[in-house]
């Protein structure tokens, strides 16, 4: 799990409970089932009607990589391209044949066999370009469901809010409930806000941030791919591994 995901959250809620305490507040005035059902089930209908059900599925995926803690593989996959580049060099680029067996990665395993299969080098570079840009494009549609509901969240807040005050209203005839029925209003604009800023939008920036970074890696492999087809002398496709994030040793890498 990446961590910092549910703890950016605590981190964030207990100060604003904590600033509420020493203004004299308590956490028991921001619970309100009334405001949670009215901005939670509002933002959800906002964001079903905004998307298709394929992307509204997508987004589940892309809140779980956002609370997923991916590893950084580019030092073993700039070993294995560098690997692949010795092995063509050595006895022909139809000798990686031998490891596509061996490569989990389906990116990979599909550019690997574009270059055994003797497909012409641009026609290569605009198929998997093309597909690194459609898997992009796709994520990227998902993380912006979670971007859509920061926007919806407060403004379906503020009607909560508007909601609360007109049962106020309608109850000016006892003054003693006016305090109270005020404070509950307010609640949904705290609740629509907070999700909003709290929740949903840094969600988003931090799916986005993921998908651009498996991006980046497709990136590297295209370019290391097309170099052992073209037949690049190890040390300088060792430069280019580097210049596109990937990581050799004694090599300055990604950071």
């Amino acid at each position: 799990m990446d961590f910092t995901t549910p703890g950016g959250l605590i981190i964030a809620v207990f100060f604003i409970l904590f600033g509420q305490w020493l203004e004299g507040g308590h956490a028991g005035s921001l619970v309100q089932l009334t405001a949670l059902l009215i901005v939670g089930g509002g933002t959800l209908g906002a964001i079903v009607v905004a998307n298709p059900a394929h992307v509204l599925k997508g987004s589940l995926k892309m809140a779980a990589l956002a609370m997923k803690n991916v590893k950084d593989d580019k030092p073993e996959l700039s070993k294995m391209l560098l690997e692949f580049a010795v092995l063509a060099r050595k006895d022909g680029v139809l000798a990686l044949e031998s490891k596509m067996a061996s490569i989990t990665d389906p990116f990979l395993k599909r550019a690997i066999g574009m270059v055994v299969d003797g497909v012409d080098r641009n026609v290569a570079r605009d198929v998997l370009e093309s597909q690194a840009h459609h898997d992009q494009a796709h994520d990227n549609a998902a993380a912006k469901v979670w971007e859509s509901a920061g926007g919806f969240a407060p403004t379906v807040g503020i009607l909560g809010a508007v909601l609360g005050l007109i049962h106020v209203m309608e109850n000016l005839s006892d003054p003693s409930k006016l305090g109270g029925g005020i404070a509950t209003a307010f609640v949904a604009t705290v609740y629509g806000v907070g999700m909003s800023n709290l929740i949903f939008l840094p969600l988003a920036q931090k799916a986005k941030m993921k998908v651009a970074a498996a991006k980046d890696r497709k990136t590297l492999i295209i370019e290391a791919v097309l170099g052992i087809q073209e037949g690049m002398s190890t040390n300088a496709l060792s430069e280019k591994i580097v210049a596109y994030g990937g990581v050799v040793e004694g090599k300055g890498g990604a950071h």
